[in-house]
């Protein structure tokens, strides 16, 4: 079902801080800052050949990733992100197969301008994973 690894996303507390390290420092190519109100989260991608790095920095007091942030102030790993070709077939397979949807259980446009969800950490070795339709 799943796909190609799409991205990891890494939450930062210093977005310009993260972009000197990979764009400077490790030469890689980045994005311009995309600021993602419904997410609460402003997104750099991280172009690599073969995937992408997603830095991720809160907007507005109910980010998600604020509550990350202020359990891991030096941030760190916050998603894995694969590939689907059906996010609805994902889901329900996922669904059936005992695995949590987060949220609303509803696919939400991501950062791509893509459907995405997200599958609780609990069933899935510890890591927050979100599906991507390709």
């Amino acid at each position: 079902m799943i796909g190609n690894l799409n991205h990891i996303a890494i939450v930062v507390p210093d977005l310009k801080k993260a972009v000197e390290i990979y764009n400077v420092a490790l030469g890689a190519k980045v994005s311009d800052p995309v600021d993602i109100p419904d997410h609460g989260v402003r997104v750099i991608f991280v172009e690599l050949n073969n995937t992408k790095i997603e830095l991720l920095f809160p907007i507005g007091k109910n980010s998600p990733v604020a509550s990350y942030l202020e359990r891991n102030p030096s941030g760190g790993i916050h998603h894995i992100c694969y590939s689907v070709e059906d996010i609805l077939n994902a889901k329900d397979r996922c669904i059936a197969q005992g695995l949590t949807v987060i949220g609303t259980g509803e696919p939400q446009i991501g950062a791509h301008g893509k459907p995405v969800l997200f599958l609780h950490p609990k069933d899935l070795c510890g890591t927050l994973v979100e599906l991507e339709q390709i």
